[in-house]
């Protein structure tokens, strides 16, 4: 198995920032695709950012130019730079990995989510 531990959620005020964490653990022997998604109180889940295991990034339009997603792939985690915050980006924010396991079985899997509210 395979886990996804989010931090780094929290309150902030307008424009100001929060870095995401999400380090994966359990019987890994390759994350493949790595990304973060949001979903805001009464929306459904939308993409944010992903990043390939060759640091490939893609980014929603509403985000480009604030967030900056990256990996350390020795760690097996996933960083959400998110800066100039914004009311409209306050969510719960989930990570997400594709995995090869020690079974060589691929596998898709997401975190419990960390809450960020932007408010002043």
């Amino acid at each position: 198995q395979v886990q996804l531990v989010e931090s780094g959620g929290g309150l902030v005020q307008p424009g100001g920032s929060l870095r995401l964490s999400c380090a994966a653990s359990g019987s890994i022997f390759t994350i493949y695709g790595m990304g973060w998604y949001r979903q805001a109180p009464g929306k459904s889940r939308e993409l944010v950012a992903t990043i390939d295991n060759g640091g490939r990034t893609n980014y929603a339009d509403s985000v480009k130019g604030r967030f900056t997603i990256s990996r350390d792939n020795a760690k097996n985690t996933v960083y959400l730079q998110m800066n100039r915050l914004q009311s409209e980006d306050t969510a719960v924010y989930y990570c997400n990995a594709d995995v090869l396991g020690l079974t060589m079985a691929l596998k898709n899997y997401w975190g419990q989510g960390t809450q960020v509210t932007v408010s002043s």
